[in-house]
């Protein structure tokens, strides 16, 4: 997700000037840094700046300059086995693949970025090898949204500074539009998608057979996201005004306008998934996060390009119920679109950062401050964003694949303020991207924030977005051989010129918004603020904002105490939370008594406190499972760059509490560990490996142990498993006391475990480091020794872009996710077990996976009180068995067991409701 490039504007514009006002809008109020900066941040040099500037262009050489070499023509690179990730050649990963059509994909969404860090001469050939290579005609069934952004908006973005350079005089004096043309047949090519009723288009298409042909293998889906039909206009409209057909930028527009008729009329949100035929909201849980997102983007920016007022319109409808509703600060809740006070949910995706960007480009900067603030202490906590997070700033879905949307914000921030702050911020950034996810073959994505693992794969998404939002933020704009004002950015950052709003005007502006709604002129912002009221004469303005926040996450508070302090001073008291409620609290059962009898706020208050009573029942038992560990290579020449998730044991070494065990690996004889070991020597003071099967887990413990291994991994027998394709779980105990097991031992499914197997034959001595998360490089090349192995290995690369492959070809490991959604965020698919196999095992699924046991986890009281959940769930559970008689709730205090039972069956009914209310 994007926004805007940047031009200033220090008075207001006259309203509805088109032009002008496209421009000035398109500018997001840049604020000059000479003007306004933020005290407590020193204003960084111009020789820190170039220094940073030049480390994001040779990151961007090392991801860029490993894709073309082990990967081009295919799709992405697999950074970890330093191959192409080909379709159809590697297991699937689900919705995931939809973006892989096999159109190189990497390098035409890499085409502009290219121009942007001032790569001409490579931005030229590589022109000439799309032009050149890539075929559009591919029987391949694609998302229409991800083809669309990528490469629809790579093609574009392509073509626009393709003819800039031309322009110039000085490179591509051979381009006559042939990117256009391109552009132009994958549009005809995705336009059978729009044939249904709404207008909204199929989720997928056949990129050789379209639409319900039986070769096509597509056009049965009756869903799509909201995102997924609102997120085209850009693209569709660039390619009419560039091409001066009209056709595209029609079905986009048609497409918009029919979400905009169905948004929830009391609330004026929109849900996450619609029916394509019906126009019936299919989830009707509403956010700016995954599934709505860019619709949201794209309804300013399309205002912004084509300088059509409904669209403006549009958009400061929906803001103003974001604000109302959503924005709870910092955070940003999902609710129901029928019942806005309600939460949908308790955590919050990755995808949301783009949103403190979009409220830059909007002007309203405050919450923007505030949200960033927020997710810059959870990453300041987890290295990187997880891909959702709790209220309580805890892991959600642990997964990071290395998303650019809090870049992309802190560029537009930077921007709007000024403030060196950002500047740091994006260091920080630079230097977690180099420090934990640069491997040798490019950068690999984060399969778990927690251990530090890595996945296998490198999205287009990372060249196309973080390295142009981290060099233009470095950047000044003598850096930069075009001016980057006269632009503004895609979703995917592709660039667009803002000239296409004056060319080819074909279409009908007709004013459709005001057809659905009453709308009042006075709520919304014609003008571009004045940049002297963003920041009202006080330097320290944004500095106030962030300071509340700095200790937000450590303190685990994450409700915003300002709202129940200025509840208080209104004199209404804040509603009853299920995390601050006590069954010996006569006031607290007071107040249940209430719900859903005296009012409909009453009401709807007692069906959210239902709600998250249920998800912290359901929270407390995930707590009571292990999170996954870390196994990480440290031997040469690894060096600590290969991490694989390992499963836990509920016995032996805790690596929690306890330091990490390190140590050469060896394989045990048998190689089962069901018997006592014949080789006790090859295993003495080493980590011992052993195949899983034939016995039970602790009886191998025991066995290596006896043996004299100070630590055990446990490698799946079922050839070809994978923690992608099976959730990781936990090795339980045989019944008995297992306190005599000391060491820590570990479990690796079979294609994790081949890549120290692999190790073992190419290097013969292997040494790993056995701990709860991965450990800091610097950290493990303290020992003199490995420090010495490091400066000579021509592997290692941390400054080189020559780097040699870590793995053989034969390491074919696929460590690979599904991409983070509600229906899809992780395969959590239970593993199958059979009877006859003894090793007894605890299924974990990876969305259930908790962040560490040790973590204090806190909440906010009604007082504004930190209190530590679980000694408050303690509490509840003690009054549970031995509730007071002088407490009664009608006649007699019921269990919470009793209550939880009843409010499910309340929450069902409810949701029956909300479909008959429609």
């Amino acid at each position: 997700m994007s926004g805007a490039g940047s031009r200033g504007c220090g008075s207001p514009v006259p309203q509805r000037a088109p032009w002008s006002l496209v421009a000035a809008t398109a500018a997001f109020y840049l604020v000059s840094a000479t003007s306004v900066w933020t005290a407590g941040a020193e204003p960084m040099s111009r020789e820190e700046k170039q220094k940073l500037g030049n480390q994001v262009l040779e990151m961007f050489d090392h991801a860029y300059g490993n894709y073309m070499e082990h990967a081009y023509p295919a799709d992405e690179l697999m950074p970890l086995t330093c191959r192409g990730r080909v379709r159809g050649q590697e297991p699937s990963r689900g919705d995931v693949d939809d973006a892989l059509g096999k159109f190189s994909l990497t390098l035409i969404d890499s085409l502009d970025t290219l121009v942007v860090l001032n790569k001409t001469k490579e931005f030229e050939d590589a022109v000439r090898k799309v032009l050149r290579d890539v075929n559009l005609d591919n029987d391949v069934v694609v998302s229409v949204f991800e083809t669309n952004i990528r490469v629809l908006g790579g093609l574009l973005g392509g073509h626009s500074l393709a003819i800039m350079l031309k322009e110039k005089g000085e490179y591509m004096q051979w381009y006559n539009d042939e990117l256009l043309q391109m552009a132009k047949q994958l549009g005809y090519k995705l336009l059978p998608a729009f044939n249904t009723t709404s207008g909204l288009p199929y989720p997928r298409i056949n990129l050789k057979f379209g639409i319900r042909k039986p070769e096509a293998r597509t056009g049965t889906e009756t869903d799509t996201c909201t995102a997924c039909a609102g997120t085209l206009i850009l693209e569709f409209a660039a390619l009419s005004r560039f091409t001066g057909a009209t056709i595209f930028e029609e079905y986009a527009r048609k497409a918009l306008d029919f979400l905009w008729e169905k948004r929830q009329r009391s609330s004026n949100l929109v849900g996450v998934t619609i029916n394509i035929h019906t126009g019936d909201w299919v989830r009707k849980d509403s956010g700016v996060g995954a599934g709505i997102d860019s619709y949201y983007e794209y309804l300013l920016k399309a205002y912004v390009l084509l300088g059509d007022d409904s669209f403006l319109e549009r958009f400061n409808t929906h803001y103003d119920a974001i604000m109302r509703y959503i924005s709870q600060p910092p955070l940003l809740l999902d609710v129901h679109i029928h019942k806005p006070m309600l939460n949908a949910r308790t955590w919050m995706d990755a995808l949301l950062a783009f949103f403190p960007g979009l409220q830059v480009l909007k002007g309203d900067i405050r919450p923007a401050i505030e949200t960033h603030e927020m997710l810059y202490q959870v990453i300041k906590k987890h290295n990187f964003l997880p891909e959702a997070f709790t209220t309580d700033f805890r892991v959600h879905w642990a997964q990071h694949p290395l998303r650019p949307e809090f870049a992309e914000s802190t560029y537009f921030l930077y921007k709007a303020t000024g403030d060196p702050y950002y500047l740091e911020v994006g260091k920080t950034l630079i230097e977690n991207l180099n420090k934990y996810a640069r491997v040798p073959c490019g950068f690999a994505a984060m399969k778990d924030v927690r251990t530090g693992s890595h996945e296998d794969r490198m999205d287009s998404f990372f060249l196309a977005e973080m390295f142009k939002y981290l060099y233009l933020l470095f950047a000044d704009k003598e850096d930069i051989i075009f001016d980057i004002e006269d632009y503004i950015f895609t979703t995917e950052a592709h660039l667009l010129p803002l000239w296409l709003s004056t060319t080819n005007q074909s279409i009908s502006k007709k004013n459709t918004t005001s057809e659905y709604t009453e709308l009042d002129d006075s709520n919304f912002d014609w003008t571009c603020p004045n940049t002297q009221i963003l920041f009202p004469n006080d330097p320290l303005y944004a500095q106030s904002i962030r300071e509340p926040l700095k200790n937000v996450v450590d303190k685990s508070c994450p409700r915003g105490i300002i709202r129940v302090e200025e509840s208080f001073r209104s004199g209404a008291k804040p509603p009853l939370r299920a995390r601050d409620f006590m069954a010996t609290n006569p006031e607290h059962l007071e107040i249940l008594k209430k719900m859903g009898a005296a009012s409909s706020i009453d009401a709807e208050d007692g069906l959210r406190f239902m709600q998250e009573m249920i998800e912290l029942s359901s929270q407390q038992q995930k707590e009571q499972q292990l999170p996954p560990r870390a196994v990480q290579i440290v031997s040469h020449p690894f060096f600590g760059r290969v991490v694989l998730t390992a499963g836990p044991a509920q016995f032996g070494l805790d690596l929690s509490k306890h330091k990490e065990t390190r140590g050469f690996v060896a394989s045990s004889k048998p190689y089962n560990g069901c018997s006592e070991l014949t080789n006790p020597e090859a295993v003495m003071g080493k980590i011992a490996l052993i195949q899983r099967g034939q016995c039970m887990f602790a009886e191998k413990a025991r066995n290596i142990q006896n043996a004299g291994a100070i630590g055990g991994i446990v490698i799946d027998d079922n050839e070809g498993s994978s923690s992608d394709t099976a959730p990781l779980f936990q090795m339980a105990g045989d019944g008995k006391d297992t306190d005599d097991i000391k060491i820590p031992m570990l479990f690796l499914f079979s294609k994790e475990g081949s890549i120290i197997l692999d190790a073992i034959r190419e290097y013969e001595e292997v040494e790993v480091l056995l701990s709860d998360k991965a450990k800091d490089r610097a950290a493990i090349l303290k020992d003199p020794e490995m420090e010495n192995e490091e400066q000579s290995s021509p592997e290692n690369d941390s400054q080189n872009q020559s780097a040699e492959q870590v793995s053989s070809s034969s390491q074919e490991v696929d460590l690979v996710d599904q991409e983070s959604s509600e229906e899809n965020s992780l395969n959590s698919h239970p593993e199958s077990l059979s009877s006859a196999d003894m090793d007894k095992a605890v299924s974990i699924s990876p969305s259930e996976q908790t962040s560490n046991p040790t973590e204090n986890h806190e909440t906010t009281n009604l007082n504004g009180e930190c209190t530590d959940l679980d000694n408050q769930l303690q509490e509840q559970s003690e009054t549970e068995e031995d509730s007071s008689p002088n407490v009664s709730w009608g006649k007699k205090v019921r269990p919470i067991d009793s209550i939880l039972a009843d409010w499910n069956e309340d929450i069902e009914a409810f949701e029956m409701m909300e479909k008959d209310e429609l």
